[in-house]
Order: C-alpha cells, then sequence, then structure tokens
C-alpha cells in the first residue's frame, strides 16, 4: 500500500521527479569524477616515474616528493660519486623545467646514454633519438592530445624545437630535450634535479639507500616503492582540501534539492496528509512514506550518477588524452553514501513536519 502510494506521487509529479533524480546524479557523479581525476592524475604520476625503471630516486635536502614543486638543482658531480657505490650499476641524473606556455607541462632533461642505461630506452612511435641541441622526444599521449608530428616545430622555454621522436608513455615525463641544452636555457649549469639510480638488483635496494644515506646525509633518497606509497591525495594537504570542498558542494547540491522537492511535496499534498491521518494513519506511518519517496529517488539518482561519471569519464579521455580518470568502486559505494545521507537528511524536516500536521487543519488547507 505504501510503495504504491509513493510511486504514483512520484509519477504525478515527472518534473519534478526529474529534477530531483539529476540533482543525486549530479552529487554521486561529481564526487566520482573530481576524486578519480585527482586520485587518477597521482598514480598516473606515479605509474610513470616508476615506468623510468630506476629502483632509487635521490633529490635535494627538502625536496618534494611531488616532482616540481621545489627547485633546487644538485652538483651533476654526485652522480658519480653514486656511480661508485657497490650493487649500482646505473645513474641517470634529469633536471626538471616546467613551462606554462600553452598549458603546465614538466619537461625532463636528459644525458640520452644514461638514461638508457636505466630505463632499458625508449619505444619509438615514430622518429628516434635526439638529433640536435635543440631536438625534443615526445610520448604518444601528449602527440596525440596536441597532434604532434615528428618534424614538428614546437615553442617551449621560449625557445623551438624540433620533435625528432614520439615514445611511448610511461617513462618518466611525457618531454624530453637534451640534458645540456636544459642547463643552458635554464642556467644551471652542471645541475641535476634528480638522480635516478638502479641497482644490480631490486633486492639491494635498501642496501644501496643506506649507502647513499652515508654519501649524502641530509639528501632525500626514496626507494621506487616508497615513492609510489606516498603519492596520494593526502600527502598533498592542498589538494586535499579541495578535493573535500568539492564533495562537500555536491553534497549541498543534493541535500538542498531533495529538501526543496519533498517540502514542495508536502505543501502540495496537505489535505492528502490530512486524509491520512483521519483514517488512522500515524505518524510513523507518514514519516515512513516521505522517507520511502526520497529514498526511491535517491536510488534512481545514484544509478544515473554512476551512469553519467562513466560517461564523463570518456567525454574526458577523449578530449584530454593526457589526463587519468580513475573511478574506483570504494569511491562509488561513499559517493552512494553520501547521496543516500543527504537525501534522507533533506527529507527529514518536510517528513516530521507532514507527521505533526493536525487534521483539521490539513482538511482545511486550501
Amino acid at each position: 500500500m505504501v510503495n504504491r502510494m509513493v510511486l504514483s506521487n512520484i509519477l504525478h509529479r515527472p518534473v519534478r521527479t526529474l529534477v530531483s533524480i539529476l540533482a543525486v546524479a549530479i552529487e554521486v557523479a561529481m564526487v566520482m569524477v573530481v576524486v578519480g581525476l585527482t586520485t587518477g592524475l597521482l598514480h598516473e604520476s606515479a605509474k610513470r616515474v616508476e615506468g623510468v625503471g630506476a629502483d632509487i630516486l635521490v633529490q635535494p635536502p627538502g625536496a618534494s616528493f611531488f616532482f616540481g614543486l621545489t627547485y633546487a638543482p644538485m652538483p651533476a658531480k654526485i652522480g658519480d660519486r653514486l656511480a661508485e657505490i657497490p650493487r649500482v650499476i646505473a645513474v641517470a641524473p634529469a633536471l626538471f623545467q616546467f613551462n606554462s606556455s600553452g598549458g603546465l607541462n614538466m619537461i625532463y632533461g636528459i644525458d640520452m646514454e644514461s638514461f638508457n642505461r636505466v630505463t632499458g630506452g625508449f619505444v619509438y612511435h615514430e622518429g628516434g633519438p635526439f638529433e640536435g641541441p635543440y631536438d625534443i622526444i615526445v610520448d604518444d599521449w601528449y602527440a596525440k592530445a596536441n597532434h604532434v608530428k615528428v618534424g614538428q616545430t614546437l615553442n617551449f622555454l621560449n625557445h623551438d624545437f624540433r620533435v625528432s621522436g614520439i615514445i611511448e608513455h610511461g617513462k618518466g615525463a611525457r618531454l624530453f630535450i637534451p640534458l645540456k641544452t636544459t642547463e643552458e636555457l635554464s642556467g644551471a649549469y652542471d645541475k641535476a634535479s634528480i638522480f635516478f639510480v638502479k641497482c644490480s638488483d631490486p633486492a639491494y635496494a635498501d642496501e644501496v639507500i643506506a649507502s647513499i644515506h652515508k654519501l649524502l646525509p641530509r639528501y632525500q633518497i626514496l626507494s621506487v616503492k616508497e615513492y609510489m606509497s606516498l603519492m596520494t591525495s593526502n600527502n598533498l594537504p592542498a589538494l586535499q582540501a579541495f578535493i573535500s570542498v568539492m564533495i562537500a558542494v555536491a553534497v549541498c547540491i543534493g541535500f538542498l534539492v531533495i529538501f526543496l522537492s519533498m517540502y514542495t511535496t508536502i505543501t502540495e499534498r496537505t489535505r492528502e496528509i490530512g486524509i491520512l491521518k483521519s483514517l488512522g494513519a500515524s505518524k510513523v506511518y507518514i514519516i515512513e512514506a516521505i522517507l520511502r519517496e526520497a529514498s526511491l529517488l535517491c536510488v534512481a539518482g545514484i544509478l544515473a550518477g554512476f551512469g553519467g561519471a562513466a560517461i564523463l569519464r570518456k567525454v574526458i579521455l577523449a578530449s584530454f588524452p593526457t589526463l587519468s580518470v580513475d573511478l574506483t568502486l570504494e569511491w562509488a559505494v561513499w559517493a552512494a553514501l553520501l547521496a543516500i545521507g543527504g537525501s534522507l537528511v533533506g527529507a527529514f524536516y518536510p517528513a516530521l513536519r507532514a507527521a505533526q500536521l493536525d487534521p483539521v487543519d490539513a482538511l482545511a488547507y486550501e
């Protein structure tokens, strides 16, 4: 009986029903996509660092584990001392440069020979290695997103570069230029932002890290496994605050629309509620009917939100191939719980108000 009445009430006002479902769907999709974007970008960035093939990362004192947030290059000669440590078979320096024209891009200045020893070499889709000091290598995702071809000229760091090769993504940055060129453009001669260290066996990483700590006691030394574990939004306070604010906004949208929808419903059905109470309907019965209606709208909105998040992910990846969106089951559950909580809280006051209506006043309501 209650379920039939709830369904009839929902179908009686299709526009309002669709708006309520849409609000919950926006809430769910917004939570999933915002979290998916931030975690996706962090995970993808971490995977690219892991894809370099190094076992240890050596950075200057006070450097951020999030590459590029701290610009404090180290003397390049440190690389020679690292190469002398037992169990170390390759050391590759990289000098980071940020370019803000045409979007924010981090460029690795690399010494191709040492970088290949650590990585095992690039996989080229087109073209090949650097042929001149002002050549640039881009990965396939960047090339696809920006319609870049081999031989094309790109402007970075206020200088024109010729695209010499397009490589498989996943080995550090998306853009690579010669280390010597990076030094000249930045004025940081014989410097490196990071050293990628490869051991003869990953099992020796802890032993090598201990040796590096003795050699460079104030420097930041991380194993790649440790670095991967640090790449979460919880370790970036500003990013975590952004996620929290966006989730709060999404929940408020769902809460306010459900509240308004249920409150308007109660106002329109004052006489109907009066009839039910005159026929013996209890306060619990009235509250249950209102909350069931809100729950049904919420469930429909959650399902629509899941579908909307999946569609939005495809649209984002098609429009911006360099982005990454991780839609996880964990955050799907959290988004659903937030939507249910917000909807029930939004519907509770209207339900309580309906239950407290006096039957005589309700029947006399115009």
